[in-house]
């Protein structure tokens, strides 16, 4: 079965890579503490692949929500969430923010990196100033976060924008060690420098609200991203990047999701899940 696995992680991967072996990536060293990324070759006998690691293909879309506990107009964004959350052909992920603060309730999810995530979007859109509740998608297109028409919109222009430029992804655990294997881009294509983003995700929080605009609420979040670290650049060929699981994971936090985005908030063109249990 094993045997079996590799060979279609394989075929999975050359489907859509300019060499048929995984050339070396250099050795990074992530600014996060205690990551540290080792290139590597192919996937040898001693770290098979899993079925599970397959899937059924690539996501259609990465929706990335901004949110906060002191929005009135967010509760509607984080419920409207859930239903992406909640479909296997899509990544959804809520990150909170943190500029709302000053209204009188300090949000205990939100970090200033999802607050500079966003800035850093909204300065490509040429949109002019962060708001909330905001879906980015595919790291191509921004819509209202609460208005499920537009988001279904934006899924389907840049999933057809995207079609062409899509890497697969592979990403499992073995042992101790958390592995990602990318695809190369295709012959005819001139790939762009893409950073490999892996996102540390708790699936459900619930959040009392005490003060503010939504106090007296008990909000629920879906998918928080609680850390989101570049762990790897990737320039076109097909790559494999080690990670320490122990470095990686949080006692809160149960998921990981690794995104392929071109520079650091470009097009996504590549996104895999891991279910933590």
């Amino acid at each position: 079965m094993m045997a079996r696995a590799r060979a279609q992680a394989r075929q999975f991967l050359q489907g859509a890579s300019v060499s048929k072996t995984v050339r070396l990536l250099s050795r990074l060293v992530v600014p996060a503490a205690g990551l540290v990324v080792l290139a590597s070759g192919l996937v040898s006998a001693q770290q098979p692949v899993p079925t599970h690691a397959l899937g059924a293909g690539p996501p259609r879309a990465v929706i990335e929500l901004f949110t906060s506990q002191g929005c009135a107009d967010c509760p509607a964004a984080d419920a409207l969430l859930k239903t992406f959350v909640d479909r296997e052909d899509m990544v959804a992920l809520t990150l909170p923010v943190d500029y709302w603060d000053y209204l009188g309730w300090k949000d205990t999810l939100a970090g200033p990196r999802n607050a500079e995530r966003q800035r850093a979007y909204v300065e490509r859109f040429g949109t002019g100033t962060v708001f909330t509740p905001q879906a980015v998608v595919n790291g191509t297109m921004e819509v209202l976060g609460s208005d499920a028409n537009e988001i279904d919109r934006a899924i389907r222009a840049t999933e057809t924008a995207l079609s062409s430029s899509r890497i697969p992804v592979l990403f499992w655990h073995f042992g101790n060690t958390i592995i990602i294997e990318t695809g190369g881009a295709a012959p005819e294509a001139e790939p762009r420098e893409a950073t490999i983003w892996l996102a540390v995700v708790q699936r459900k929080v619930n959040v009392p609200i005490k003060t503010g605009e939504n106090a007296g609420k008990t909000l629920t979040y879906y998918n928080v991203v609680r850390e989101l670290t570049p762990v790897g650049v990737w320039n076109g060929r097909p790559a494999t990047i080690r990670l320490a699981r122990a470095a990686i994971m949080r006692p809160e936090t149960e998921d990981l999701i690794v995104l392929i985005q071109e520079a650091n908030t470009g097009p996504i063109i590549g996104a895999a899940r891991l279910m933590g249990n």
